[in-house]
């Protein structure tokens, strides 16, 4: 991966100063991952905010990344 996994809030907004692709998604998923997990919080509460309703991404988006970050989330467990 051309990215490393970013260990704080502050390193997964510095990724916004790189092109969008794959591995730039995964890289912040990761890093969502880490923190939250470092957090304490479970799967099921970064799932809940993933689904919570905003203006981002519509209701099927919403879905579809949820189960991203479920499956992210197993790989790493």
């Amino acid at each position: 991966m051309n990215y490393p996994i970013p260990d704080s809030p502050q390193q997964i907004v510095d990724l916004r100063q790189n092109r969008v692709d794959e591995e730039l998604v995964a890289a912040a998923i990761a890093g969502v991952i880490k923190i939250v997990s470092a957090q304490g919080q479970s799967l099921d509460e970064l799932t809940a905010q993933v689904l919570a309703d905003d203006s981002l991404l519509d209701k099927q988006q919403r879905r579809w990344l949820s189960q991203v970050v479920a499956q992210a989330w197993k790989n790493f467990s």
